[in-house]
């Protein structure tokens, strides 16, 4: 019976797997093709990798792009911290249960209705949208992925460790930067990381609080791929899945870094 069960569970996975990564694994093969139709294998060749760092068009959105995606992310990360302190440390007061449930709601919510409540607010207030909204909507997105990971972290750490800083002549801000900040370091780096990869690939709620002359990579890409996919497009997406692969391994080593020598100053201590 476990055998089964376990045959049952490879298989399983073994679907699932390729059904996720088979159709990136194809996009990747298919980058390097000679061959001007992106469904008829040629040759293999870096031709569209030349065209793709010859063509100028991609340039100046992927900038806009990486820039929206540091700032947002460095703004999500600073509200999610100060969301998860109110969470950990406030833990009794009236609406916290309410004051949660607004905090994680962009985790449920469609993409659409997250975009066009912030288009509808965005109206409302007379702002013209441009780079600065898309940034507020990016961190509006961002935060409370970020506050989930940083709370789980915060829920596990010790307040007494900042209580001894406290006591010995650190203020409030203080101690948090010196005994509970670098406890809780490796979530708070793997937040960054995950918010700047949601906002370099977001395009749902871009699109509803960009204005004109702001066009981010996502949207260069979809609007292109409306009329046909050109292979540029294959060798643009090979690259961004190379980016997004090194931003999420570095996450992955960085975090298990820190731990480790978390670990060891522990047991140095103890």
């Amino acid at each position: 019976m476990n055998r089964n069960l376990t045959w049952f569970g490879i298989t399983a996975l073994t679907f699932g797997l390729a059904f996720m990564y088979l159709p990136i694994l194809v996009l990747v093969i298919y980058s390097f093709n000679d061959s001007e139709m992106v469904t008829l294998w040629s040759h293999p060749s870096l031709r569209w990798y030349q065209a793709l760092f010859n063509n100028g068009t991609y340039w100046g959105p992927a900038w806009t792009t990486l820039r929206i995606a540091l700032v947002s992310s460095v703004l999500a990360t600073i509200l999610g911290i100060m969301i998860s302190l109110v969470v950990t440390r406030m833990r009794k007061f009236r609406g916290r249960s309410l004051f949660i449930g607004m905090t994680i709601a962009p985790l449920v919510l469609p993409e659409v209705i997250t975009g066009l409540a912030l288009l509808l607010l965005f109206i409302a207030m007379g702002v013209e949208r441009g780079f600065l909204t898309v940034i507020i909507a990016h961190t509006t997105f961002s935060m409370c992925f970020v506050s989930v990971i940083v709370t789980a972290r915060m829920a596990e750490f010790d307040i007494a460790t900042e209580e001894a800083a406290r006591d010995l002549g650190c203020g409030p801000v203080m101690a948090f930067f010196h005994a509970t900040l670098p406890a809780i370091l490796p979530a708070v780096i793997s937040a960054f990381l995950l918010a700047f990869a949601l906002s370099l690939d977001n395009l749902v709620v871009t699109t509803f609080t960009t204005g004109p002359g702001i066009t981010t990579l996502p949207m260069r890409v979809f609007s292109e791929i409306r009329t046909g996919v050109k292979p540029e497009i294959n060798a643009l997406s090979t690259l961004l899945i190379v980016l997004v692969t090194a931003v999420a391994v570095t996450s992955s080593l960085m975090t298990k870094r820190a731990a480790k020598r978390q670990q060891q100053l522990l047991a140095a201590t103890a």
